[in-house]
């Protein structure tokens, strides 16, 4: 790397680490003003709520990546401009695109960093929510209610009524098989379904599977008593 570029992306990382932390805590504060009562009442433990927090910051981060990386583009390039370095940079015989080419970098690997978040650790935020919220109460007998969960590697969608935090059976599932274009061609239906985490395999349990075709008309039903 050049010592242009070094120096480019030196002052554009120091606002735009600034820029994710400010919005970082102002989210913290937010959130923990609004459930203090809940972990003082329960007396939820320090590293359970360290736990939770860590389980929501992907999700988090997925909103304010490209709100940070804006305002560090516009602030480091401003100050920049003041200085009259980037007039320096094009005196010199620098291209302006030369110039701007570490900070489109940058870009490019926060557009990465944001997709790697959004397949990955952000979709498990909200279970992770419902999951602490039901540890926090430590009331086993209750259920998490209405859980949907997108699989896009595999094209599908799990609607789940309820299950137990911790279980691996699950009440009322409705999944929907996608193809490239997003038609839906197959809808299971299931009693229940458990869950086998030494097999990783789904056993789905009173299914009625549909079949569609790509307007969206029905083909085939099957049903499985069990």
């Amino acid at each position: 790397m050049r010592l242009l570029d070094r120096y480019v992306v030196r002052n554009f990382l120091q606002v735009y680490l600034y820029c994710i932390a400010g919005f970082i805590s102002i989210w913290l504060i937010f959130d923990i003003s609004d459930n203090i009562s809940t972990f003082i009442d329960e007396r939820v433990g320090l590293l359970l709520t360290v736990r939770y927090y860590l389980t929501q910051v992907p999700q988090v981060f997925i909103i304010l990546l490209p709100v940070s990386l804006l305002l560090a583009l516009l602030f480091s390039l401003g100050r920049m401009s003041r200085a009259n370095e980037i007039v320096s940079m094009l005196t010199a015989g620098v291209s302006l695109p030369r110039v701007l080419l570490p900070l489109i970098g940058m870009g490019l690997l926060t557009v990465a960093a944001t997709m790697a978040l959004n397949y990955s650790l952000a979709p498990h935020a909200e279970l992770a929510r419902k999951t602490f919220l039901s540890e926090a109460h430590a009331h086993p007998e209750t259920l998490i209610q209405g859980q949907i969960f997108r699989n896009r590697t595999d094209a599908r969608t799990w609607f789940i009524q309820n299950f137990r935090a911790g279980g691996n059976t699950f009440n009322s599932v409705q999944v929907l098989q996608q193809d490239a274009h997003d038609n839906i061609v197959t809808n299971y239906l299931a009693t229940r379904a458990f869950y086998h985490p030494e097999t990783k395999i789904w056993e789905l349990e009173e299914v009625k599977v549909v079949h569609y075709d790509p307007a969206g008309n029905i083909l085939e039903e099957q049903i499985y008593p069990s």
